[in-house]
């Protein structure tokens, strides 16, 4: 006999199996972290957890490869805290350390380089970095580059080029620019990479921004990018107020602009005497 009851339990047994049937749409997929732009990269820095920490081996300020997690994507980062400076008993000695009486070796460069490339256009050329807390101590935290292929020192020992010369060429000039403005003292070997396509990327400023009023090398600074010619004429000191203020002194900052003005200069000179075309690219 088929009741009413019956009929019901057999239309929704139907109708549940057929939902069942019906192709389900696939759970959003987690977006590759190399498909992530700068400012995404930034906010995955600052939440992301914690979830490994290793030494990496390489230089003497202690630096740490992260793994870190949101849930959806998991990626390395690089974490320095070193901070140290010449005591004032040291400056009273006159003691020098790295050959500076000045010395400074300091975490807070490294998100100050990153700004300040950012504002010239250079932010590809240094891994996005911000500062952050990481088991009690506040440090910089750089976002891992992924695709690197070998160091300047790798390079050099194995006499690889680039497939392009010229190319190369040009990206390594505008590290040298920067390199002078910053008044970097450790633009080592290693820490120079290069990735897979031979971009250049720039490491570790934490001896940077020295309050030099003069560049360390300005013979190397022979080309220079249009755009970034264009920039460095542009920077003002509320610009670079703006993007350095939690991680720069007004006096660190005044020693750029000096420096931008010897920059400026020597292009201007090198362009009168050989012509634009020889000059800007």
């Amino acid at each position: 006999m088929v009741t009413a009851l019956t009929i019901g339990l057999t239309c929704s047994s139907a109708a549940l199996n057929a939902q069942a049937d019906k192709p389900r749409p696939a759970p959003s997929a987690a977006p590759a972290a190399a498909t992530l732009d700068a400012p995404a990269q930034e906010e995955f820095l600052r939440s992301a957890k914690v979830v490994s920490s290793r030494k990496i081996g390489k230089g003497i300020t202690g630096a740490l490869r992260l793994t870190l997690s949101d849930g959806r994507i998991t990626h390395d980062a690089a974490f320095q805290a070193v901070d140290e400076k010449s005591s004032l008993e040291d400056l009273r000695q006159g003691k020098k350390r790295a050959g500076e009486r000045l010395f400074v070796d300091a975490y807070r460069y490294n998100v100050a380089a990153y700004q300040l490339a950012t504002l010239l256009g250079l932010g590809h050329m240094t891994p996005t970095t911000i500062e952050r807390p990481v088991d009690g101590r506040r440090g910089a935290l750089s976002w891992w580059i992924d695709d690197v292929l070998m160091d300047e020192e790798e390079r050099e020992k194995k006499g690889l080029q680039s497939p392009s010369a010229l190319t190369l060429n040009h990206k390594r000039q505008r590290m040298f620019v920067f390199a002078e403005l910053v008044y970097d003292t450790d633009r080592n070997k290693g820490n120079v990479l290069y990735t897979k396509d031979w971009d250049v990327i720039m490491l570790d400023f934490t001896r940077a921004f020295r309050l030099h009023d003069t560049l360390r090398a300005p013979d190397g600074l022979q080309l220079i990018d249009r755009a970034l010619f264009q920039r460095l004429q542009e920077l003002t000191p509320d610009d670079l107020k703006r993007v350095t203020r939690d991680w720069l002194t007004d006096q660190e900052r005044a020693a750029i602009m000096k420096r931008r003005d010897l920059i400026v200069s020597r292009f201007q000179g090198l362009i009168r005497e050989r012509g634009e075309a020889k000059v800007l690219y």
